[in-house]
């Protein structure tokens, strides 16, 4: 039996999903951040509707949301994914759950297309971004430092089937 839900993120599971962003920071492959952000900035930097967890045996295993590329009006229907699983939940088909969540959720909400930045070396993510109906568009090289090293980042997106 199934024990895995995928639901709307709810207030009281900001400290797991921030844990889980940790477990993220800590591979050095999953965001150039460095530092833990505060519930605040966490909270300020996603889409206040379209963030949903992934919860098994009453823990927060897995989270997805999405920010704006742009303040620009424009832009408004475009927005950058982030998903993170917790390091002890790997491999499970989580991601893949939250991941047709969030893309049901977005197109209802009138987002057209949803894109992600992918540390390169993080094959994983990408090869899971192509399972969903993501494309590679482009390839920023040495795009930013992470511990004194460089890293380029593949850019993939996904585009609404909804018209």
């Amino acid at each position: 039996m199934d024990t895995l839900i995928t639901r709307k993120m709810e207030k009281n599971d900001l400290k797991e999903v921030l844990q889980i962003y940790k477990e993220g920071i800590e591979t050095g492959m999953a965001t150039f951040e460095t530092i833990v952000p505060s519930e605040q900035i966490w909270d300020d930097g996603y889409h206040a509707t379209l963030r949903f967890v992934a919860e098994e045996r009453d823990r927060v295993v897995g989270w997805i949301s999405i920010s704006p590329v742009s303040t620009r009006s424009v832009y408004s229907g475009v927005g950058e994914v982030s998903v993170y699983i917790s390091s002890d939940c790997k491999g499970k088909g989580i991601a893949t759950k939250l991941f047709k969540k969030l893309i049901e959720e977005s197109e209802k909400a009138g987002f057209w297309t949803l894109q992600s930045s992918i540390f390169a070396i993080n094959t994983s993510s990408i090869h899971l971004h192509k399972k969903i109906g993501f494309r590679i568009v482009g390839t920023r090289e040495k795009i930013a430092q992470l511990y004194g090293e460089w890293h380029d980042t593949v850019i993939m997106e996904k585009r609404s089937t909804i018209k």
